[in-house]
Formats: C-alpha cells, sequence, structure tokens
C-alpha cells in the first residue's frame, strides 16, 4: 500500500513539474510541510503574559514631574528591524530627533521568537549609524525611566502589561493595525490598545481623522516627510513605463490588485516596460522587470525612468507617493476620504481600488494624459522630516514635564 502511495506522489510531483516547473513544485513541497508541521503557529505566536486588557489597567505615572528642561531618558520599544524596514525608519528618525535635543534614548526590542540581541543590534548599528541609543531587550523588563513609546500594536501592550512601572505612556502609530488582520483575536488586540490612554503620536492627518472618529483619540500630528535630497527630478523628459511596489506578503500593500492592473495595462500596452521592486521572488505571468530591494538613491534613478506608478496602501497613506512625486511620476492611489486629507497633491490619480480602475488610469498617464515630469515634481509638499521630529520631542516632553 506505501509504494502505491509513493508512486501516487511521484506521480502527482512529476505533473507539478511539467505544469508549473521545479519552483512551483518547491513551492507546493514547502507549503505541505508547513501546514504539516503547523508552522501557521509562528505567524500568530503572542506572550499571553504581555497581552494586556483595557478593561483591567492600572497605569501609575511618576509622583513627580522634572522641572522642563531637564534631559530626559525614554525609552522605545520596537520589533526586531530587518534592514531598510520603512516603519523603523521613521521611528528612528524621531529618535535621532530626541537624542538632537540632548535626550536619552534606550530602544527596547520585542522579540517573541527569542533572536540574537546582539545579531540585532548589529543590524541597528549598521542600517541606522545615526542613532546612539542603547539597545536591550523586553525580556530584561522596564526600567522606571521618564517615559516609554509604543512603535505598534504588540509594544501597546508590552507597555501596558508592565503595570508596576511608574512612567509616562506614549504611543507611536504609523498604521491602523487592527486592519493588519482577519476578524478575530489579533484584530481585536491591536484595536484595544487605542482604550489604553497612552499619549498617541500619528504620522499623517489620516490616522489623527481616523482615530478621532472611532476613538475619540486627539493625537499629536507628525506630518509625513519627504528626503527631496534623494528623491528629486533628475530626468525631465518625457517617460514611458509604470512601476508597481510589489510587497506580497504585505496584504495592506494591495499586491493582487496590482498584479490583476498589470495583466490588464499590458494587454492594452504591450509597449510599455513594467518594472517592479521590494520583493525579488515575486514573479507575474506578463512581461516585466523585477529590480528587488532597491536603495533610495537607486529607487530615484527608477522611478526617473516612469511615467506612473501603483501606491497602493490600506492601513495609512505610505511615503511612496510623495517620492514617486518628487521624481516626475505620477503616482495611481485607491480611493479613501480619510487618505485624502493627507494628501492634496493634484497630480495625484485617485481610483476606486480595482484592477480595472488603476489600470484605465495607468492607461491614460501613459497615452498622454498626464503631467509633464517637471509639473508633477513641482507640486511636491516641502515638508522636512524635521517637522515630525518637532512634534514628536514637544509631545513626548508635554507629557513628561507637563504642558508648556
Amino acid at each position: 500500500m506505501s509504494a502505491m502511495f509513493s508512486a501516487d506522489r511521484r506521480r502527482k510531483a512529476l505533473r507539478v513539474l511539467r505544469t508549473a516547473g521545479p519552483r512551483g513544485l518547491a513551492q507546493r513541497v514547502v507549503r505541505a510541510a508547513y501546514t504539516r508541521l503547523g508552522a501557521s503557529e509562528l505567524e500568530a505566536l503572542l506572550d499571553l503574559d504581555l497581552i494586556a486588557d483595557s478593561r483591567r489597567l492600572s497605569l501609575p505615572v511618576p509622583a513627580e514631574q522634572p522641572a522642563r528642561g531637564t534631559p530626559l531618558t525614554v525609552g522605545w520599544i520596537c520589533t526586531p528591524p530587518a534592514p531598510g524596514s520603512g516603519g523603523h525608519t521613521t521611528m528612528f528618525r524621531m529618535v535621532e530627533g530626541m537624542e538632537a535635543a540632548g535626550h536619552k534614548c534606550i530602544l527596547y526590542i520585542h522579540d517573541v521568537y527569542g533572536g540574537d540581541l546582539a545579531q540585532q543590534e548589529r543590524v541597528i548599528r549598521d542600517s541606522w549609524p545615526g542613532m546612539r541609543a542603547e539597545v536591550r531587550s523586553v525580556v530584561e523588563g522596564l526600567a522606571p525611566i521618564d517615559a516609554y513609546v509604543a512603535s505598534g500594536w504588540e509594544t501597546a501592550h508590552v507597555l501596558a502589561a508592565h503595570s508596576d512601572v511608574a512612567t509616562r505612556r506614549l504611543y507611536f502609530i504609523q498604521d491602523f493595525e487592527p486592519l493588519f488582520y482577519p476578524a478575530g483575536s489579533h484584530s481585536v488586540l491591536a484595536e484595544d490598545t487605542y482604550r489604553f490612554g497612552f499619549r498617541s503620536i500619528v504620522v499623517g492627518p489620516m490616522l489623527a481623522d481616523l482615530l478621532r472618529d472611532r476613538f475619540g483619540i486627539e493625537a499629536s500630528i507628525a506630518e509625513f516627510g519627504c528626503d527631496t535630497s534623494v528623491y528629486r527630478l533628475t530626468n525631465p523628459a518625457p517617460r514611458t513605463g509604470v512601476v508597481f511596489y510589489a510587497k506580497r506578503d504585505y496584504a495592506r500593500r494591495g499586491f493582487i490588485l496590482g498584479a490583476l492592473a498589470l495583466r490588464e495595462f499590458h494587454r492594452r500596452h504591450p509597449e510599455q516596460e513594467i518594472h517592479l521592486f521590494g520583493d525579488a521572488s515575486v514573479k507575474l505571468p506578463f512581461p516585466h522587470t523585477n529590480h528587488g530591494t532597491l536603495r533610495p538613491a537607486e529607487l530615484s534613478e527608477l522611478y526617473n525612468r516612469c511615467a506612473a506608478g501603483i501606491a497602493m496602501s490600506f492601513t495609512n497613506l505610505s511615503l511612496v507617493p510623495d517620492e514617486m512625486l518628487a521624481c516626475g511620476v505620477v503616482p495611481v492611489v485607491g480611493e479613501s476620504s480619510y487618505a485624502k486629507a493627507s494628501m492634496d497633491n493634484p497630480h495625484v490619480r485617485w481610483v476606486p481600488p480595482t484592477g480595472s480602475a488603476i489600470a484605465d488610469a495607468l492607461s491614460d498617464i501613459v497615452s498622454g494624459g498626464g503631467p509633464a515630469p517637471e509639473q508633477v515634481a513641482a507640486n511636491i509638499r516641502q515638508t522636512p522630516w524635521e517637522t515630525a521630529k518637532r512634534v514628536t520631542r514637544e509631545t513626548i516632553e508635554d507629557e513628561v514635564y507637563g504642558p508648556a
């Protein structure tokens, strides 16, 4: 009987090999092992001892407030960063802003997988050399310092669960994270963090409006910045081709919608080159060029070759639309009343989030319906990251010292 099953498996493997190729066969083998070993548990892994409940919180604050101007010590709780992580880069800019003002910062790494802290620190030092913050692990406990800043829903639970620490608690919010997950435990645990009562700092007006409307939170707004020393117009000539930030494993980036749109776009415009970046493993069933992971200067160079780009993000606006605009690219963005509050640039193409609507916009732009690259780049907002740093610093200082 076992020989019969083995022969059947071999026949199935050969059939997959013929139809999907070696890569397709390898993917199916890995997926079968993933299912058989229950590896999905790793994606849902939470430390139950570090999950808080908004209905049972009693969070102490220090008995006295330091005099305004006293250098502060601020802890920032985050997950282990990977090189190039956009969310970590934005947060670490805020850390640098605090350090530049004379405050001391400590990074507390929350890693449910128990990774090597020394290796994680090497990644931080190599990828963000401008930041001097000491690096510690949450496992070591949280010291009774002036303030802590949570940087995501899991770290907000960590900060709330350490209810024995008398400190000021803040929340640096870059996305509406309940939408990261299907309806279930993770989504409601993420949503509950907005009821913890932490002083909130949000990146962009979209989140400020959303949190006020749904939870009554009045948050400080750290405006999106754009590094125009890197992302700038270098090719004012008419462009061809389109570009897509293809992140398959991040649902909020709209990968499947982008793939549908690009398939239709290619059908209409086979002469137009399609560029992907963000994930070197992505392969689509039509001609395209995948540039993999790009450094900012390389990405700016790619943008300066393209006429239009897909910039999907469903949990907050991302940096991509501004960076495209700065390089003369017309971004196609999913329509949202909250998102429009964050970006009023007249050259953004707001479309219903469907494959055909995205393809229509791309087609119109490359067919001459879009503005010249110089016009696009001339309308970018000139908000430097220093503005967000200042707002973040002032909010932390007001929370610790008291209002100025």
